[in-house]
């Protein structure tokens, strides 16, 4: 029978420990920092961004005014949103404002603002039905080149409870174009 008699040096294991402790954490953070460091020189060239834009009641007058200003960033971009129906007397037949009204002063006076819209299927929806429409902004011609947007789906939605008014768009407001 064979007996062993093993002596433990502490101060000795205590070093070794550390020693093993210290040279994992090094591999950890060399490793991290590799991976850091080759992620960041990779060119990320690909901008994704949305296949249709959501107008909602915070960017929707921002949006009026940006695709207005510069239509011929917005031309062929595709856009979904909200409103009720609004027909002048000079319009075609299949022609609409998907309106919606802007708050103009503190007293609640309001203005009707919105896209004109062209749908082959309009005539079936009545003055002021609220619809949701996705369609692609165009160049049309109302009084002048403005935008128009071709409805390529038109379905009667109920009056939002919240959000049915807009506010006019900010001084700061920023230029969506490039979020297509």
């Amino acid at each position: 029978m064979f007996v062993y008699n093993i002596k433990f040096n502490g101060k000795a294991l205590v070093k070794l420990l550390f020693v093993i402790v210290a040279i994992a954490v090094t591999i950890y953070f060399v490793v991290s920092a590799w991976k850091i460091y080759n992620n960041s020189f990779k060119v990320k060239d690909e901008i994704t961004s949305p296949d249709i834009m959501q107008l909602t009641a915070e960017n929707y007058t921002n949006v009026l005014k940006s695709v207005h200003d510069d239509l011929d960033s917005y031309i062929g971009k595709k856009i979904c949103f909200t409103g009720y129906v609004y027909r002048a007397i000079d319009f075609k037949e299949t022609e609409f404002v998907l309106a919606r009204d802007m708050i103009i002063s503190s007293d609640m006076q309001t203005l009707i603002v919105g896209f004109l819209c062209d749908c082959k299927d309009s005539k079936e929806f009545e003055d002021e039905s609220w619809v949701e429409i996705t369609g692609e902004i165009a160049q049309g011609s109302y009084h002048g080149d403005m935008p128009i947007i071709k409805v390529k789906e038109m379905k009667k939605i109920d009056k939002p409870e919240n959000d049915v008014y807009v506010c006019p768009p900010d001084d700061t407001y920023v230029p969506t174009s490039a979020m297509f």
